[in-house]
């Protein structure tokens, strides 16, 4: 029994710490008090409002919860072994272990302390050298990563799509709201390499092909990132529909520029011209964040424009289908010869390279 309460006692204070670091208590403060602004007569008066504010609700329970639960359980194990009672030895070591495994699962997220990590986020691909099989080889990625989506219970909401002329697309833009989703994939921003015997060759040859892929943190809020209106261009014109010529098309389509660092944003997802705007303005937020954490400028002002060439240039992994197979990340080093597994969304031990290799940065 002594050497249980020693086994608990460290345990509790190893979780004490990591809700101490992942600031629990603020956050179960901040969940009570949005809980009662739910609990008033006036709440869904204001229906976008009330939804944000049960999204917020929900994203807070989920990280609060698993916590505050390891933190009861492990109380009621060390007063059920202040009791001394040897019978109860063979259950209280069992608790113990599954308290102790599930400790190592939730300080995963001890990782996840930049601070964009705990946000949803914008993911965008876009075809590039490569012709058709690039084009091809962009929605096997966005494939890839709505499968891993699947796996973790997130939400993915498609935003833009341009299809390709024979196959694939030549870009695509979706948010995925789940927990820490940009903390896990930040990872995957950069160029991805394909090397495979070409289905849209006639003679079958090795093609080698690239795709862009830009994650960034979705952020919502217009406090979090703070842009002045006089360094914006809204342009309003015609969006595409179905049918053909002329059919089905509104002046709804919106591009909103930054012009200090001469970021575009166009949506025309054929609703109001104020729903395509606000939608531009949330992904025009999240690449400017974005960039002031690869230029690690403070201020806005500070920002250069997006260097293209450069970042077409920052290969981070190569997907080797012929003649052999091999995945293999060019910063963590890490490698699977087994892309197929994944191609069909298993990320996580690329993820977990990334996480370790950037603590050591």
């Amino acid at each position: 029994m002594d050497e249980l309460k020693k086994q608990v006692n460290v345990l509790i204070q190893a979780v004490d710490q990591a809700c101490r670091q992942l600031s629990i208590d603020e956050l179960s403060n901040e969940l009570d008090g949005l809980k009662k602004t739910v609990a008033k007569q006036d709440f869904w008066s204001n229906s976008a409002r009330a939804q944000t504010t049960m999204q917020t609700i929900a994203k807070l329970e989920n990280r609060v919860k698993p916590w505050r639960d390891l933190q009861n359980s492990l109380k009621e194990a060390k007063e059920l072994l202040a009791l001394n009672d040897t019978s109860l030895e063979s259950e209280l070591s069992n608790q113990i272990k599954k308290n102790s495994e599930a400790f190592s699962k939730l300080k995963q997220t001890l990782k996840f302390n930049g601070p964009y990590d705990d946000h949803d986020a914008v993911v965008s691909i876009y075809a590039g050298a490569g012709g058709t099989d690039a084009q091809d080889w962009a929605q096997m990625l966005a494939r890839m990563y709505s499968r891993f989506s699947e796996k973790e219970g997130w939400r993915v909401v498609m935003l833009e799509e341009t299809p390709g002329e024979e196959a694939g697309i030549k870009s695509l833009t979706f948010t995925i709201h789940g927990d820490y989703a940009y903390g896990k994939l930040k990872g995957e921003h950069g160029v991805h390499r394909l090397v495979r015997l070409s289905p849209y060759n006639a003679d079958n040859l090795r093609q080698t092909s690239f795709a862009k892929v830009e994650v960034m943190p979705k952020i919502d809020a217009p406090d979090e990132i703070l842009i002045n209106d006089k360094d914006i261009k809204v342009d309003v014109y015609r969006s595409g529909g179905h049918g053909g010529q002329s059919v089905n098309t509104t002046d709804s389509a919106v591009r909103v520029t930054h012009l200090p660092t001469g970021i575009s944003v166009a949506i025309q997802n054929e609703r109001s011209q104020l729903q395509n705007k606000d939608t531009a303005m949330t992904i025009l937020r999240s690449r400017l964040a974005q960039l002031q954490l690869e230029q690690h400028q403070d201020h806005l002002e500070d920002l250069k424009g997006p260097n293209q060439s450069a970042e077409w240039g920052n290969q981070i992994r190569s997907y080797v289908l012929h003649p052999y197979k091999q995945v293999k990340d060019l910063r963590t080093r890490y490698e699977t010869s087994d892309p197929g597994f994944v191609l069909e969304g298993n990320l996580e031990p690329l993820i977990d390279a990334y996480l370790e290799y950037t603590l050591h940065l």
